[in-house]
């Protein structure tokens, strides 16, 4: 009954700090303050609570847990998710704060998801599955907010076009303001982002635990990691070189495409993809 209490709370910090690193990753694009104070307590809670199981581990075992590799991790993720808090609140490195957590996030998933260190199998198995469970959420989640950020632009080039054709009507309006079609394809994509991302992570993780042999060229694989890239180079464009309007809802609107191969296509041509 320990261990399962245990289990569910650490899979409670590794949503937390999946939660904390989105916020993060909105603070990072444009200095968000009320993003990053969300951020911040939410993941002093996780802090708090690998403190506490941690002196829990130290005060069962009787010793410092360094003496294996799953203690190892633990620790190290400890230290990393320290380090984060102390650079956050004293050197304000955006850039730095949400990579480390990025960094922290996939070793707690590790440690929280390792069967090996279960001593019932059916919990063991129990975890794998709940792996699998949040990445497909996760990524299901992603493609999700790529859709509406899709939706947004395609009505941002329908306005764009009745505007520059001078068609004034009813549903000009109903349509919305430029500005605002933008601003929630951008928001949708600084969603759609972070949220990718960690499930490719966890995805990793589960494939590497499931499937020994897994062939790591997979289609699957190789597009999902791509898509990722596609709006990583959206976002920069949007935030660093300071694209807007037509350009940028055209190249939202291809990079949904290749949403729609990676989710339709490609799955029928990976190994292990079947339950998409």
């Amino acid at each position: 009954m320990f261990e399962y209490m245990m289990t569910r709370l650490h899979e409670l910090m590794v949503v937390l700090y999946a939660l904390s690193i989105l916020l993060y990753f909105i603070d990072f694009l444009h200095k968000n303050q009320k993003a990053n104070q969300f951020a911040f307590w939410i993941l002093s809670i996780v802090w708090v609570l690998q403190t506490i199981f941690l002196f829990l581990y130290m005060f069962r075992t009787g010793r410092f847990p360094v003496l294996t590799i799953f203690e190892g991790l633990y620790f190290y993720a400890w230290v990393l998710l320290t380090l984060s808090l102390s650079i956050n609140r004293l050197l304000r490195t955006d850039f730095t704060v949400f990579f480390t957590n990025v960094l922290g996030f996939s070793i707690i998933a590790i440690h929280t998801f390792a069967p090996v260190q279960m001593e019932s199998e059916a919990l063991a198995e129990q975890l794998v599955s709940e792996l699998l469970f949040i990445h497909i959420t996760m990524a299901i989640l992603s493609y999700a907010a790529f859709t509406l950020s899709f939706v947004f632009s395609l009505l941002f080039l329908l306005q764009h076009k009745l505007l520059k054709e001078k068609k004034w009507g009813h549903r000009l309006w109903r349509l919305g303001n430029l500005s605002q079609l933008e601003k929630m394809s951008y928001v949708l994509n600084a969603i759609g982002v972070p949220m990718l991302l960690l499930s490719l992570i966890l995805g990793v993780q589960w494939a590497y635990i499931k499937l020994p042999n897994v062939i790591w060229y997979d289609p699957k694989i190789i597009s999902s990691f791509i898509l990722l890239v596609v709006y990583s180079v959206f976002l920069f464009l949007r935030v660093r070189k300071g694209m807007y309007g037509k350009s940028l809802a055209i190249l939202n609107t291809a990079a949904f495409l290749i949403v729609l191969i990676n989710f339709f296509l490609v799955s029928r041509l990976s190994t292990f993809h079947f339950w998409y």
